[in-house]
């Protein structure tokens, strides 16, 4: 685990300060997330449109502060993104600190729609393709698993599609590496409905939680709602782990069952009884979607 710290730290470029206004030309605001903004600009050494994310600087302090007193620093989300290589992440191309004191991160620019949003109108696109929607979101967290980092905040709100509608994970904000000092009990962050019991308790974690986290986004994606009352606070939430799931047959009765049983799994209150690995919990999707339920005649 050392080695794998040491080596991140030691491969890292120079970071630089650069005047994003004498470089992008701003077009538009795009999105704003719990901690940066991003915009659609035109970089003006490459002629592309990326998107141009930048950290608020306050947030970002808090954030950090949180990880105090462990000897390896929590990477920032640019060093994490920048070495992300997979066709459902968002490429990041560059990061580094503003004239501002901003951290900085340009991507790709995907022109699609939000995950979230799919999930509230629950059209056609959203009802034909669900299953490989939740493949792709899959694989990305198994390849980010595989390099040995805890995502920390899979949500809808962190996926977009693009016009193909293909999946994009794209924040990597509350990244740390799935090391012993950073599993360690205390550090509860990550968007309340999403969290697993043991973060919310405050013990122990691991990549675990992802995949909690993942099934409460794939229970969303046919249900039209979480596996429990909605919470605006995460005090709300913590009444949630003494609370069994509503079980998914229940909203959606022709749910093929092995799909069902899948997200069920992964929403399982200990960790222990829920997939251990993001891969496993695919390969049952996967043979779902290589041998389709026929559908009932009625």
């Amino acid at each position: 685990m050392l080695e794998f710290l040491k080596k991140l730290f030691q491969s890292q470029p120079k970071v630089t300060r650069l005047d994003v206004t004498k470089r992008f030309q701003l077009v538009s605001r795009v999105g704003q997330g719990s901690m940066s903004k991003v915009w659609r600009a035109i970089d003006g050494r490459t002629g592309k449109t990326v998107a141009l994310k930048l950290l608020d600087i306050d947030k970002t302090k808090r954030l950090e502060s949180r990880f105090k007193g462990i000897k390896s620093p929590k990477p920032s989300e640019g060093e994490v993104a920048v070495k992300l290589n997979h066709p459902h992440i968002v490429k990041t191309y560059e990061f580094g600190i503003t004239t501002n004191n901003e951290q900085y991160l340009v991507m790709e620019f995907v022109e699609g729609v939000s995950l979230s949003f799919l999930v509230d109108v629950q059209n056609e696109v959203m009802k034909r393709n669900r299953l490989r929607f939740m493949i792709e979101l899959g694989e990305a967290i198994e390849y980010f698993h595989r390099q040995n980092w805890i995502h920390r905040d899979i949500c809808p709100r962190n996926v977009i599609l693009d016009e193909e509608y293909s999946i994009k994970l794209i924040d990597f904000g509350l990244v740390v590496p799935n090391t012993p000092e950073f599993q360690a009990p205390g550090n509860r962050t990550g968007t309340a409905n999403y969290m697993a019991p043991e973060l919310i308790k405050r013990q122990r974690t691991d990549q675990r939680i992802d995949i909690f986290s993942y099934a409460v986004t794939c229970y969303e994606m046919y249900a039209k709602k979480l596996p429990w009352e909605a919470a605006e606070t995460l005090d709300a939430v913590v009444q949630h782990i003494n609370t069994p799931p509503d079980d998914l047959r229940q909203h959606v009765p022709d749910i093929d069952p092995r799909i069902a049983d899948a997200i069920m799994k992964g929403l399982k209150v200990d960790p222990r009884d829920r997939w251990q690995s993001m891969g496993t919990m695919l390969e049952s999707l996967r043979e779902v979607q290589a041998s389709p339920a026929k559908p009932t005649r009625k």
